[in-house]
């Protein structure tokens, strides 16, 4: 019986599996980049606002203190937004014909609040308090980044459950005293490890990793 394949035929397969190997590793791996990268998780996007909001003037220049916007950070839930009162209580003084902040004005007159676009969004399933991560001595900065730098508001870290765990596994990492919690430049002393240590046992900190933790 005559040979149906060439001799060169176990060579061209052999290749074969090896290209389709490779194919699916390349798919594989760009997979997972997206699903890892900024574009899936938020991560460093500036969002449209229907104001130009920025951080870097209000915070990093002027010097306001975060709880004077988002006054409910420390009693409930959600940080809260400012009503537009807030707002006016300075713009009705100084830029107060400035057209970028037409819709605040706006927004003022009629009583309609600002539609904002949320910056940091959670999903559903996720619970989520600010009230108790500031008592138990957690900087804004750990999870918002340095917003006094931020012209523009993004998301700073990726929010994924890997980097809450991160911070719940060891969490006397980040912690500092509550009188610096909103304190965007505070950097531990020269003894911050047994500095935290005692944080943990004072604001009885403990590694809450169980899922009904977030989940509820």
């Amino acid at each position: 019986m005559a040979q149906l394949f060439r001799s060169s035929s176990n060579a061209l397969a052999k290749a074969s599996f090896v290209v389709v190997a490779a194919l699916l590793a390349a798919v594989a791996y760009a997979v997972y980049a997206v699903d890892r990268s900024g574009y899936t998780t938020g991560e460093d996007a500036i969002l449209t606002q229907p104001v130009p909001f920025s951080h870097d003037h209000h915070v990093g220049a002027i010097g306001i203190d975060c709880r004077y916007c988002h006054a409910s950070v420390e009693s409930a839930g959600f940080a809260g937004m400012p009503p537009t009162a807030t707002c006016m209580n300075c713009h009705t003084q100084i830029w107060s014909e400035s057209p970028m902040l037409a819709p605040v004005r706006e927004s003022y007159r009629t009583g309609k609040p600002i539609e904002w676009t949320r910056v940091h969004n959670l999903a559903d399933y996720v619970y989520f308090d600010h009230s108790i991560h500031v008592a138990k001595g957690m900087g804004c900065v750990t999870c918002h980044g340095r917003v006094d730098k931020m012209p523009l508001m993004w998301q700073d870290a990726s929010l994924r459950m890997e980097w809450c765990l991160a911070c719940h596994r060891n969490p006397e990492q980040h912690v500092r005293p509550r009188a610096e919690v909103f304190n965007l430049t505070w950097q531990p002393p020269a003894n911050a490890d047994s500095l935290r240590r005692a944080l943990v046992q004072e604001y009885k900190i403990k590694s809450l990793i169980h899922c009904s933790t977030c989940h509820r």
